[in-house]
């Protein structure tokens, strides 16, 4: 069986490809187009929704921090209001009396209020002995004297406070000098 000169024999291989064309892009089906659309879309407002959140949280963080602080500082100011009372009631301690049950009345009155502001957050600074700090003492007067260390504090002429470990006001204290 001869073949005509014409035509050329291909194997088997050659012939498969030529039966199944190669494949040609074909436009994309819209079904397909519309899919991959959506789920960009879809991922788009998951990462919206997730930065929304995320900053819907630090606010509400901020504002509680910002509702406390203020809290605090309100209580501070009130906390400060009564230092002057302190004082007067530390002066009135120290004014020699005959009448003692009105010395206990007066101690009483400044132990529970000194207590009751403790509790809010007053601290009293101890001061006596204590190196001095201007940071924490306002010096009133500088002594000269041989019998303690320089820079120590001698005595207070004005208690000093802290309101939850932050100065509140500055104690008015008497500061050795060599």
């Amino acid at each position: 069986m001869d073949q005509p000169q014409d035509e050329v024999s291909l194997s088997g291989e050659a012939e498969s490809q030529l039966a199944d064309p190669p494949e040609v892009p074909e436009q994309e089906d819209p079904v397909v187009a519309e899919r991959d659309a959506l789920a960009v879309e879809k991922a788009e407002l998951q990462s919206l929704l997730l930065r929304r959140q995320a900053d819907y949280e630090n606010s509400r963080r901020r504002a509680e921090k910002e509702r406390m602080e203020h809290a605090e500082y309100a209580a501070m100011d009130a906390v400060k209001a009564f230092l002057p009372i302190l004082d007067d009631f530390e002066r009135a301690l120290g004014v020699e009396t005959t009448d003692k049950e009105y010395a206990r009345g007066i101690e009483l009155i400044y132990q529970r209020t000194l207590e009751t502001l403790g509790k809010l957050g007053l601290e009293a600074m101890e001061t006596q002995g204590a190196a001095f700090d201007p940071n924490l003492h306002h010096a009133i007067e500088m002594v000269n004297t041989e019998e303690a260390e320089d820079q120590t504090v001698l005595g207070e002429f004005q208690r000093g406070y802290n309101f939850k470990s932050k100065l509140l006001r500055p104690a008015l204290v008497r500061v050795a000098v060599r």
